[in-house]
């Protein structure tokens, strides 16, 4: 028969007289009974005691001796790293270095709750990728019919060319047949003249051996010397049909074949963006052009000039424009260097320190080596590569389009591909015209889409974050807290939004500016803004001091 709570509390003693206990110090995890209770009150503890009743106390927050197990402990052994009771501190541990239990476990319930931070910091990109997950999961089924129905679709084109195929060949035998009848036809009336003439002289001769007319026979011997007979002639082959073997493998090879589902590792990193706004600084109410350079890249007022830019570590800048060069300007404005490209500098940026450019006839992303040699890092088989970015990782992030699709691969330096976004969580594409692509501070990958007239945000691993629509043939950058730049082709501004996405406010300078399309952060408060039809670049700060 189990025993009452009174019963109980009647077996258990006071850890300082063995007496029933009446009461419990949750600070210091110690048994009193009415007697000791003031004598332990006086004793200080550096976080005071927390007094309750026995019987109210939770004995699952009670740790027990191990040594004595009727005993809860009342201190801490540093020496074995153990909580122990009051008869072990007199007893076993004597000698060893103690400490208040409750320091222990104050010193516990810190890491605890720095890990507990650490965890709750993260559940929102748990729950953002969960989401993401469960909503790829509903669609799964519908994603597999659509590329099921790109093969079937590709399997009905084949058919056609190979009914084209047949058809053509059928054609081609028909016109031979007619040739070949022809041919035979006139072949066949030949045989028949020359076989009539041979029966005509042979009647001749005939009737002649009965004869004695010799003048006669005298005017027939040059006809039938001079009748020929058949030497040669053309004989006509019937045409043969060449089957091609069929090889499975050659034939998947040429069809097509599917990408299997591939894992990759993909680090949740954390997010150390903090602020929406640089600390301690300002916007300028009317931002100011704090210097001009003039490219000098072709001046046609119905073409581009000036395309795209990319800053350098030492604060130069490489400059693209509508001509085969790269040049490299100083903030001064003055030329520092002009490099020989086989293309125009539409999509360029910055590398370990070496400035890249996209080469579209050759599908090529490309390099300028110390040498000033042009060097093809790889190619992007057969989609056409647009803007182009160095990613934190190291890598490269490139548009790419074919026919009607659109996406943003992630490629290591010798061009293998590590990540491919192309589709958001309901298998729905993400771009219609993705141009120019950046890299923000905490991982997004932000491009802006042509057709859309938007900007478009997804987090590292590629699940939609944001879109932000109203610019128009625009550029992206980001400043160093995660501001994201927008150039607005056609509204001849600067869009700043922060790192949600949310609109911050316009950027535009004193004067102005004139179709602004490239755009890179110089740091400390200041951009550079190309103008792309006057070959313009200029230098705005934007923050105050």
């Amino acid at each position: 028969m189990m025993a009452s709570r009174d019963e109980a509390q009647d077996l258990v003693e006071c850890n300082l007289c063995q007496q029933p206990v009446s009461f419990f110090c949750r600070r210091c995890g110690v048994n009193l009974c009415e007697t000791c209770i003031a004598k332990h009150l006086r004793v200080k503890s550096k976080n005071g005691h927390d007094i309750v009743d026995y019987t109210s106390k939770d004995d699952d927050d009670t740790c027990h001796c191990d040594s004595h197990p009727q005993n809860v402990c009342s201190a801490y052994c540093k020496t074995c790293d153990a909580p122990i009771c009051i008869l072990c501190v007199s007893i076993k541990h004597k000698s060893h270095e103690m400490s208040e239990l409750s320091d222990k476990i104050e010193e516990l319930l810190k890491v605890i709750a720095k890990e507990n931070d650490r965890l709750q910091s993260s559940k929102h990109e748990l729950e953002r990728t969960l989401d993401h997950t469960t909503k790829m999961l509903s669609s799964i089924s519908s994603y597999y019919k659509q590329r099921k129905d790109q093969v079937t679709a590709h399997g009905e084109e084949w058919h056609k060319q190979i009914e084209n195929t047949v058809k053509k060949l059928h054609q081609e035998l028909d016109d031979m047949q007619k040739e070949h009848e022809a041919v035979l036809q006139k072949q066949k009336k030949e045989f028949e003249e020359m076989i009539g003439k041979v029966n005509e002289i042979n009647g001749k001769t005939i009737k002649l051996q009965k004869s004695k007319n010799v003048t006669e026979m005298q005017t027939f011997i040059p006809v039938i010397e001079k009748q020929e007979t058949l030497s040669e002639f053309s004989l006509y082959s019937f045409p043969t049909f060449y089957e091609c073997k069929i090889d499975a493998n050659y034939l998947q090879t040429y069809f097509g074949y599917v990408d299997k589902m591939q894992k990759k590792k993909t680090s949740l990193l954390e997010n150390k963006f903090k602020d929406n706004d640089l600390p301690g600084r300002r916007t300028l109410k009317v931002p100011k052009v704090t210097s001009v350079i003039d490219t000098g890249f072709p001046a046609d007022e119905n073409q581009n000039r000036l395309l795209d830019m990319a800053v350098t570590d030492d604060n130069k800048v490489w400059m693209g424009g509508a001509s085969r060069e790269l040049k490299l300007f100083d903030l001064q404005g003055h030329l520092q260097h002009t490099v020989s490209i086989n293309d125009h500098g539409v999509y360029i940026c910055m590398y370990n320190k070496h400035v890249v450019y996209i080469n579209q006839p050759n599908k090529a992303v490309r390099m300028i080596s110390d040498t000033d040699s042009v060097v093809t890092m790889f190619t992007t088989e057969d989609w056409v590569p647009f803007g182009v970015t160095s990613a934190a990782s190291g890598d490269l992030l490139v548009c790419l389009l074919k026919d009607d699709q659109n996406k943003v691969v992630r490629y290591s330096s010798t061009g293998t591909v590590l990540q491919e976004i192309q589709y958001d969580s309901q298998c729905l594409p993400l771009y219609k015209d993705a141009t120019y692509v950046t890299e923000n501070v905490n991982g997004d990958i932000i491009v802006t889409d042509f057709k859309k007239n938007a900007v478009i945000a997804v987090d590292r691993l590629g699940i939609f974050r944001y879109s932000y629509s109203g610019v128009t043939g625009s550029r992206v950058t980001t400043d160093s807290v995660g501001h994201v730049i927008v150039t607005d082709y056609l509204g001849n501004k600067i869009h700043m939004l922060d790192r949600d996405g949310r609109f911050l406010r316009y950027i535009i300078p004193e004067g102005g500016m004139y179709i602004a399309r490239a755009v890179c952060i110089l740091g400390d408060g200041e951009m550079m803004v190309g103008e792309c039809k006057t070959g313009i670049a200029k230098i705005v700060k934007f923050l105050e001091e």
